[in-house]
């Protein structure tokens, strides 16, 4: 550990060039506990840029936890739809429930209570308490572990339980107990900026002088590469049917099954969400395709079905799985009733959150609208 005038240095160094460096971000311009929260449950696996217009716009609908609560899911999921980890919109928004039914509309100001709430582990509760009220907690995050790692060269996979739990304590250490809110977020921009997986760059660092791994020439090869679990290949087969007004059936939300594993999968794929009817193939995209509509389509459709039209494959992932997607078009004269589905026009669906849909339906759909607009009649309709 540091000794006590390092430890000052290394402080005032770091807040210093924090006050001076940090990048502009919109929730950075408030104390509003609610804005926080959703920051950092929006920045969860997510990166900076790609928040940010999903955090405005969610904002612009959601301007406080009591509208957050009392709204559809339909509808947060809706201005969700595409920042992917659909959980997080659901927890938040039970969360929210709980804030305004136990909480008086008030993010709770206890580690213990916040703790408590659905989607906030040690962390986001150390980041939330911190940053909006001046709570003396450090966060640990993937970043801050990192510069941990790098200033006191440690070795060996840092999310070991044990070695986890060694570096909150040197998170605690440090922490500046009169600007826990500044210092919080310093060593998180820290990581994200300068200190990244990327080889670091040690010259702009403000705390270089304390680093020991940059001392001993290992700041490129510290902390060690995270062992990935083995990625998993799937390819998905799905039909997106279109009448002649350039309209489609999506299918809603599937139900996690515990008795049809193949159910269940496909429930976590479309992230539970309204989608195409889709399936997971293992041979024969097409005829395994074919052999499920006849399934679930009434038998006056099923004579579209040899009409099936392959389109351009694409590709998608889901943490660890690499998903191959076979989208196909199948013109019929009218949409099918089928129990829970919705008929939408094809261009609502390929358009960025029009609905509560995956970024894997809406390329399918993209696809589909595509090849429509090629081949004449759906064409003009698919564009209404």
């Amino acid at each position: 550990m540091l000794q006590s005038h390092e430890l000052a240095a290394f402080r005032k160094r770091l807040l210093g060039w924090f006050r001076q460096y940090q990048r502009d971000l919109p929730w950075r311009r408030t104390k509003d506990p609610y804005r926080i929260w959703l920051s950092e449950i929006m920045l969860q696996q997510t990166r900076v840029a790609a928040v940010i217009p999903y955090y405005e716009r969610f904002l612009e609908r959601f301007p406080d936890v009591h509208a957050l609560a009392r709204a559809p899911q339909e509808d947060v999921l809706r201005l969700w739809s595409g920042l992917g980890y659909y959980s997080r919109a659901r927890n938040l928004q039970r969360a929210a429930q709980e804030i305004v039914a136990k909480h008086d509309g008030m993010f709770p100001r206890t580690q213990k209570e916040a703790l408590a709430l659905p989607g906030i582990g040690s962390y986001t509760a150390a980041a939330i308490l911190s940053i909006a009220y001046g709570a003396k907690q450090a966060v640990l995050d993937g970043n801050v572990a990192r510069v941990l790692a790098r200033i006191f060269a440690m070795r060996g996979d840092l999310r070991d339980a044990k070695r986890w739990q060694s570096l909150q304590k040197s998170a605690d250490a440090l922490l500046a107990p009169t600007a826990p809110s500044d210092w919080n977020q310093a060593m998180m921009e820290l990581g994200a900026t300068l200190c990244t997986s990327q080889p670091p760059q040690c010259l702009l660092c403000p705390v270089t002088q304390f680093c020991q791994a940059r001392k001993l020439g290992l700041a490129d090869s510290i902390p060690a590469r995270r062992k990935k679990r083995a990625t998993e290949n799937i390819v998905l087969a799905a039909a997106v049917l279109l009448d002649p007004h350039g309209r489609t059936l999506l299918l809603p939300p599937p139900p996690l099954s515990k008795t049809k594993a193949a159910h269940g999968e496909i429930s976590i794929l479309v992230s539970k969400l309204w989608h195409f009817p889709t399936i997971a193939v293992r041979t024969d995209p097409a005829a395994e395709l074919r052999a499920h509509l006849c399934e679930i389509l009434p038998a006056a459709v099923t004579k579209d079905l040899l009409q099936l039209e392959s389109l351009p494959a694409a590709r998608h992932a889901v943490t660890y799985r690499a998903i191959t997607l076979r989208p196909f078009r199948m013109n019929v004269t009218q949409l099918s009733r089928i129990a829970g589905a919705k008929t939408i026009s094809l261009a609502e669906v390929a358009s960025p959150s029009a609905h509560a849909i995956s970024n894997l339906t809406r390329k399918a759909a993209r696809a589909a609208l595509a090849s429509a607009a090629a081949t004449g009649p759906a064409a003009l309709a698919a564009r209404t």
